[in-house]
């Protein structure tokens, strides 16, 4: 799963790579972003433009009755997205993407869980495939909005330590995952649902700092002091959880 992420690159290096002026000022530096906090979205207005939006991640589609009531899924499979109730009307017309820079995944092992943030190896920002949906209670009131990341099978990089990872998109593919589409058009969109080449990321281990998502500072992403102890890599057996 992806249960963890972080947006360290400054504003105007994210509004030049995702082609929004407006996001400059507009995203502050996150290194611990966790379920349930409000978090930035890219994805198409009322006029089909590209709008920066911040909604609760946590996935409350339109139809539930009681928004306190049931699961509020951070992720969903990309294996089963089209199909599944759940996330089927999000990933028709509600798509969206991510701005990251870098996702965490803990690597169990005799000492505990090992943390390691898995980034891009140049540093540039990440974009995550993602859903994004609209509750309104019947009665009226204010709308919740909110979010799930897409997940997919562990590249050969991060399969030692964790069988899933989020879906990590091209940005040559950016417009055309947000654009609307339908059909045999829609169909195809599952190609871009594959595991990240793998020498795009890195893995770096950190503390487990990042253990509490409370903590949200720069010691998050700070690698380990060679001293320290360091969880060998070693291929963890896929499980049933995004």
């Amino acid at each position: 799963m992806c249960g963890r992420y972080t947006i360290t690159s400054d504003a105007t290096s994210l509004a030049r790579h995702f082609a929004l002026p407006a996001l400059a000022g507009a995203l502050r530096v996150r290194f611990n972003v966790a379920p349930s906090q409000r978090v930035p979205i890219i994805r198409l207005d009322g006029e089909a433009r590209p709008e920066l939006a911040e909604v609760v991640w946590g996935l409350l589609p339109a139809w539930v009755s009681d928004p306190l009531r049931g699961s509020r899924p951070i992720n969903a499979r990309a294996e089963t997205v089209e199909a599944k109730p759940f996330f089927r009307q999000a990933w028709r017309r509600r798509r969206c993407l991510f701005p990251a820079d870098g996702f965490y995944e803990w690597q169990r092992g005799p000492a505990g869980k090992q943390p390691y943030w898995v980034r891009r190896r140049d540093g540039d920002p990440l974009a995550f495939a993602g859903l994004w949906e609209r509750w309104t209670a019947k009665t009226g009131g204010e709308a919740i909005e909110s979010c799930a990341i897409i997940t997919t099978a562990a590249n050969t990089l991060v399969r030692p330590i964790h069988p899933r990872m989020p879906v990590i998109l091209s940005p040559a593919d950016y417009a055309r995952w947000l654009a609307p589409t339908s059909g045999p058009a829609l169909a195809a969109l599952a190609t871009l649902l594959a595991p990240a080449p793998d020498d795009l990321l890195q893995a770096v281990a950190v503390g487990r700092h990042v253990n509490d998502p409370h903590h949200d500072e720069p010691a998050c992403v700070e690698p380990l002091l060679p001293a320290e102890p360091q969880a060998p890599l070693r291929a963890q057996r896929p499980t049933g959880a995004p």
